[in-house]
């Protein structure tokens, strides 16, 4: 058996252990948490960081691995995409992934290319970027970001000089290279833009783009609590935002690479490319995406990994709308139940996935980690949907002891 090493094991990551092992292929998985599930679904475990490039280039070598795959984590990818470089398996360069896996670099990139891009510097001292803020450098409001975090972990938004408190100190202490960028706040014409894709041979072949929903009342207002596909605008803008993807691609020499992008329009229809990762995105969206299309976004990432084709399957015709709403608590302490409305439940949940049963301590939702679990949805109309998500709160329930 072809052996393929997978850095995650958390519950969504589960969903790439198993489509290896129904490839065929003999399943290695690395991560930092003894606890991971992951670990009950694989082939052999190593309790090991995904971010330490160098302990799973040694584990990569110990075990002769033929493919490596970072399954819908952002910190892990270029460790992945280091491990193949190095030892010449299938991947996209490291180089290139690093810029996309590091809000930074990735901003200058843009900047350097002639993408619109909002004003913003990246730091290493707190004093300075203080500094820079209160001068004027950049015009409020700002947002102010770990350069190598996910999930909006340690995203704040400082809204006039009299507004930083500890939010810079916040962001470095969500960074693992110590770094936070700041950046001026785009202001967005519609929803902010979700979604997934591929590209084979450097060519965009495939993307699937949704609408992002925030909640002002959550303690973290940028982490999304729901996204439902497909994208509300004209198709001639998702044209226009899929040759900016595109053109990206091109200038980093991508090759074979799933992607989870996090986009913005303004009002003039400017394309804002705010994040575009190199893996699948988290949330199940992939399971959506196949819901709605037929195209199973887990299976490619894998046979990518692994040097494989994967063939576009002719894609599903459905007037169905999809989505997923995270269940979350606005405050911390321990879970007593989730009430979810029956109707609810019986027309348009089609998925449950839970992370956290009765009794269990929760925290707050400061970031996409700290959720309850998530429900997949689905819809007959627009506007059914729509109005789910607006009254989503009291159709589910989550109740605190």
């Amino acid at each position: 058996m072809k052996k393929i090493l997978l850095l995650g094991g958390s519950a969504q990551q589960i969903v790439a252990i198993e489509k290896a092992k129904e490839l065929g292929y003999y399943t290695i998985l690395c991560d930092y948490l003894p606890d991971n599930p992951g670990q009950n679904h694989c082939h052999r475990f190593y309790l090991a960081s995904t971010t330490d490039k160098e302990a799973i280039l040694n584990i990569a070598k110990q075990e002769k691995i033929d493919g490596i795959l970072a399954y819908a984590s952002d910190p892990a990818a270029p460790t992945a995409a280091y491990v193949a470089e190095k030892l010449g398996l299938p991947g996209n360069k490291f180089e290139s992934v690093d810029i996309l896996c590091n809000k930074m670099k990735f901003r200058k990139f843009l900047k350097e290319n002639g993408f619109c891009c909002p004003n913003s510097e990246g730091y290493d001292d707190i004093e300075k970027a203080k500094a820079d803020i209160l001068s004027g450098k950049f015009k409020f409001p700002i947002l102010v970001k770990p350069v190598d975090s996910s999930g909006s972990k340690g995203v704040s938004k400082i809204s006039n000089k009299n507004d930083l408190g500890n939010k810079l100190q916040n962001a470095l202490s969500f960074s693992r290279s110590k770094n936070i960028i700041i950046e001026e706040f785009v202001n967005k014409f519609g929803n902010q833009i979700a979604g997934d894709g591929m590209s084979i041979d450097g060519k965009l072949v495939f993307r699937s783009f949704a609408d992002q929903y925030f909640d002002e009342k959550n303690p973290n207002p940028f982490v999304p609590y729901a996204t439902t596909f497909p994208y509300s605008m004209p198709e001639y803008i998702q044209t226009k935002i899929h040759k900016e993807i595109q053109r990206l691609l091109t200038l980093l020499g991508m090759k074979n690479c799933t992607y989870n992008f996090d986009l913005r329009i303004d009002k003039d229809f400017n394309v804002y490319l705010m994040e575009v990762a190199p893996r699948d995105g988290g949330n199940y969206i992939p399971q959506i995406i196949k819901h709605l299309t037929n195209v199973d976004l887990v299976e490619a990432s894998v046979c990518f990994a692994m040097g494989r084709n994967y063939h576009l399957p002719k894609l599903k015709n459905t007037n169905d709308y999809y989505g997923y709403y995270i269940l979350h608590s606005y405050e911390s302490g321990t879970l007593d139940s989730i009430t979810i409305d029956e109707e609810f439940k019986k027309e348009h949940i089609i998925e449950e996935h839970y992370t956290k049963k009765e009794g269990d301590i929760v925290d707050k939702f400061l970031g996409a980690n700290m959720n309850l679990g998530l429900l997949i949805l689905r819809f007959k109309s627009l506007n059914e949907m729509l109005g789910a998500i607006e009254n989503i709160d009291k159709l589910v329930k989550i109740r605190l002891k």
